[in-house]
């Protein structure tokens, strides 16, 4: 397996020596061509990844556009050239001592490892957002598929690679590898010519590739997204004015995909009282009369199960529901059934593990005394993907200690929706605090991802020939440029430079 690595990983820096150097234009028009690709790979490929997922062939259908629309959303961003941050500081020769001319922009690194992750098999996966970003950055990826669904992802390498044809690209564009123990992913971080990794993924197998990164000799940074509970803040307003409403749009942003998503609303705060007893019984039976469903593979329905039977165990937890339900050990082998739970805060605060993420279709109310409550809660947690707070116009006015809180814990705060739908755009941000990330810095959604796979190289009084065209004295791309502490799209005045 370590020589598949190996392989696809010289196959990788062998190709940067040409694609690291192309034009904008080159960059753009692969992205395209395997946006193309992917959507002449037709309905089969969507039977293929139902086939391995049970996701359905509506919700691969969306996310077969989402991922298309995200290569075509990257090839514009590239063309368009202003991401590379080109900054010009000219040359004062009469100042003492002399002001240098110095020039800054972004460039491509080399061989990015990509880690697809089981529950998007199209847009987080072999030709998703991660390798995406980093294609259009003028990196090579060698994408270690999900075990989850092999065949998926062979088909998708297989646009891509008909895409790198087209453009007269080497094959070592994107390399692809399997296993389904930890050795090859180890193996593709500790390579001496993997210089990033994207990730998305579980806690427990991120924090191990970020401190195998880390350990190497040369350490690469690594853009790991590992889960959230994504808590939701329900004030008091909202709560009896349209408790009913929320607990509905909660119960099925929650259930949505079987609850497979990083974004699932996992923990629910709401003031204890006769709407928090309302908004319960609605959110138990929305969420508990759902059927079973299937979830990605056997073995994490396995571990959805036991998670349940924990919480089923864990001090002052109870289960929300109005009748009683199969035991999860009695439904079909690899499906999960949806369960609603509640807790006092005494006993979220004294638990620990409610505090991390249950990934299926569960989340947790936690019943509090008042607003201050919530703002102790918020305290509590770790870093999240998202937070959310439902309220009308008087709760919000008085939230600002809450806000404050939530501000620092969460990478995305959503005001009166559901964290689920992660809109592909550049004011999106997909990331957190830890754990939620390794890297507060950086989003895996959305344009900006692609800083993640670039870093700045700065040249000092050097002449024309060696500079990259977007730091010429003539700004033959038309891009955004910072000279002198200006924006503009102006070329460098000349007569200021002498």
């Amino acid at each position: 397996m370590t020589a598949a690595v190996d392989e696809a990983l010289t196959a990788a820096e062998a190709a940067f020596a040409e694609y690291g150097r192309a034009e904008p234009k080159v960059r753009a028009g692969f992205l395209e061509a395997i946006a193309d690709e992917i959507i002449a790979a037709g309905d089969e490929l969507l039977a293929m990844a139902h086939s391995e997922t049970a996701l359905g062939l509506p919700r691969l259908t969306s996310e077969r556009g989402r991922t298309v629309n995200q290569l075509r959303l990257f090839a514009e961003v590239v063309r368009e050239g202003s991401w590379l941050d080109a900054r010009i500081d000219t040359a004062d020769p009469s100042r003492t001592p002399p002001k240098p001319d110095v020039r800054r922009l972004l460039i491509s690194m080399g061989p990015v490892a990509v880690f697809a992750a089981s529950n998007f098999p199209l847009a987080f996966s072999v030709a998703g957002g991660d390798t995406a970003s980093a294609l259009a950055a003028g990196n090579p990826v060698v994408v270690k598929a999900h075990p989850a669904h092999p065949r998926t992802s062979d088909c998708v390498a297989a646009a891509v690679h008909a895409a790198a044809r087209r453009c007269g690209l080497p094959s070592g564009m994107l390399g692809i590898v399997h296993g389904a123990g930890p050795e090859v992913g180890l193996a593709l971080v500790r390579h001496p010519l993997t210089r990033a990794v994207g990730f998305t993924g579980s806690l427990r197998a991120g924090r191990a590739l970020f401190d195998a990164a880390s350990a190497r000799r040369e350490p690469i940074p690594v853009y790991a997204e590992m889960g959230s509970t994504n808590p939701v803040f329900v004030l008091p307003s909202a709560l009896d004015e349209r408790g009913a409403a929320i607990a509905t749009a909660l119960a099925d942003s929650a259930t949505l995909g079987v609850g497979q998503f990083c974004t699932k609303p996992g923990l629910i705060f709401a003031v204890a009282g006769a709407a928090c007893d309302r908004f319960a019984g609605v959110l138990a039976e929305r969420m508990e009369g759902k059927p079973a469903a299937r979830m990605l593979y056997p073995t994490l329905a396995a571990r959805f199960v036991d998670a349940i039977e924990t919480l089923g165990r864990t001090r002052g937890v109870r289960r929300l529901r109005r009748a009683a339900a199969p035991d999860a050990r009695d439904e079909e082998a690899g499906t999960a059934r949806p369960v609603a739970w509640q807790v006092d805060q005494a006993d979220f605060l004294g638990g620990p593990a409610l505090r991390e993420e249950t990934f299926g279709p569960s989340t947790i109310l936690v019943r509090v005394a008042d607003a201050r409550d919530m703002i102790q809660a918020a305290r509590a947690l770790e870093g999240q993907l998202t937070g959310t707070v439902y309220g009308t116009a008087t709760d919000l006015a008085g939230a600002a200690a809450l806000i404050e809180v939530l501000e620092r814990k969460v990478g995305r705060l959503i005001f009166n929706g559901v964290p689920t739908g992660v809109e592909v755009g550049a004011a999106m941000n997909h990331g957190g605090p830890y754990p939620a990330t390794t890297d507060v810095r950086s989003t895996s959604v959305g344009t900006a991802a692609i800083l993640r796979f670039a870093r700045p190289l700065c040249y000092q009084d050097a002449a024309a020939s060696v500079l990259p065209p977007e730091l010429w004295d003539r700004n033959v791309r038309g891009i955004w440029r910072l000279i002198d502490n200006r924006w503009t799209r102006d070329d460098v005045d000349v007569e200021v430079r002498s």
